[in-house]
């Protein structure tokens, strides 16, 4: 019965041994201690922004500033862009942004006809976009409001998007969505 009481011990006493670890510190480095000597750190690794360089046609002036690496001091509270990241777009970086900003182009100059004409039909849309070599499977269109409308080439891993109305034609080249494999924005995320 001595070896019960001694095994009941010896278990009570971990949960004791533990938190007087846990209070007085696992380190031997008190605060301020070797303040004044100087350590060696390894590096961290930072993410690194592309940089971007003018494609054809582009004056060096005009290509997109590199995107900020700070992160906010302030976390937000409500979480929404973290919960909603996944219908934020990739953009297209080097060739790809080149590539994508050429296809943007033969948009904006297959449609232009339409839009002076005032054709704002989704059918007459398509056509357009479709006569620029997309298969009809990957070219969808849509009334967008009473006098626009929007498109959408799906030439995954480049997609187009954009709107046509009577006063502009816009359109935007991406790389996609977070969790996604398509052109077409994500519904819901994981």
């Amino acid at each position: 019965m001595t070896m019960i009481k001694t095994v009941g011990i010896r278990a009570g006493m971990l949960p004791v041994a533990v938190l007087a670890l846990l209070v007085t510190g696992c380190g031997t480095e008190r605060a301020g201690a070797g303040a004044d000597r100087a350590t060696s750190r390894t590096p961290v690794a930072t993410p690194s922004t592309p940089v971007e360089s003018p494609c054809p046609g582009e004056s060096p002036t005009s290509a997109p500033p590199a995107a900020a690496t700070t992160t906010p001091a302030v976390p937000p509270v409500d979480h929404y862009a973290e919960n909603h990241g996944f219908m934020v777009p990739f953009p297209l970086h080097g060739k790809q942004r080149c590539e994508g900003l050429q296809v943007v182009g033969r948009v904006q100059k297959a449609l232009e006809p339409l839009r002076k004409r005032g054709d704002f039909a989704p059918e007459s849309t398509r056509t357009a976009l479709t006569g620029l070599g997309y298969p009809a499977g990957q070219v969808s269109s849509y009334q967008n409001g009473s006098t626009g409308v929007g498109f959408l080439i799906d030439a995954f891993p480049l997609c187009v998007e954009g709107t046509m109305d009577v006063g502009s034609t816009k359109a935007e080249a991406f790389g996609g969505y977070p969790d996604h494999s398509g052109c077409d924005r994500p519904s819901g995320g994981h």
